[in-house]
């Protein structure tokens, strides 16, 4: 039994496995909290303690599911080049819209980080919290920040704004698709990009454009305000 537990196929099954029966359960009930990705955390976490399973033996195969995050972002290319003459129409607006998001997602983590007292390490690991997580990773580091936070503040940051962006778009009586896609991908990356691909083809294109214009604007802001 430790042998199978100890082998890579264990990891990516059990990953595999508690997502989809996340989406099965989200599709049943069709609540928006169902989210697959929560789901799927409380799964693996709760088979990992009632079978006392260490959290090294599944990362062997958690490994090799992170190695294809970055090029499943990269694939967000695909949908984007469907809008073309949307994005060249408006470049930009979305330009500035998604380096004004991205602006005040750094700019509110560094004050509350400041109000509350948290040191440099922890805020350097929050900072980065609305990209996606290879380049969230890459911006803690190089700023002395803790890796292991940024994952958690990534994925946290992206299953709320997943979670909240229909009932915001509502609210807000947000009707330009454009505009709801790019708000979605500038505060809750390829997460919320999952979710505005389910509400539409132009708000999954828009927010997957604002991962990128983000990350890229993310990384400048860093070199200037941390």
């Amino acid at each position: 039994m430790a042998e199978l537990f100890t082998s890579p196929f264990f990891g990516i099954a059990l990953s595999i496995i508690a997502f989809w029966i996340g989406v099965k359960i989200q599709k049943k009930t069709g609540l928006v909290v169902c989210n697959p990705l929560i789901i799927a955390i409380v799964i693996v976490a709760g088979i990992l303690l009632i079978f006392k399973i260490p959290y090294d033996s599944y990362n062997e195969g958690g490994q090799i599911i992170n190695m294809f995050l970055a090029p499943a972002t990269a694939c967000l290319a695909v949908s984007i080049y469907t809008k073309i003459e949307l994005l060249k129409k408006n470049w930009l607006p979305i330009v500035v819209g998604a380096s004004c998001g991205s602006l005040a997602s750094m700019g509110s983590i560094l004050l509350m980080c400041k109000l509350f007292g948290l040191d440099s390490a922890m805020t350097a690991s929050l900072v980065p919290k609305s990209v996606t997580t290879p380049i969230a990773v890459s911006i803690a580091g190089s700023h002395g920040g803790m890796t292991p936070i940024t994952v958690v503040a990534v994925i946290f940051t992206g299953i709320l704004g997943s979670v909240l962006a229909p009932m915001l778009i509502k609210i807000f009586r947000v009707k330009d698709p454009m505009i709801a896609g790019l708000s979605i991908g500038a505060c809750s990356h390829a997460v919320g990009t999952s979710k505005a691909i389910q509400i539409g083809e132009t708000e999954g294109a828009m927010s997957g454009l604002a991962i990128g214009i983000c990350g890229i604007m993310t990384v400048l802001f860093s070199l200037i305000l941390m």
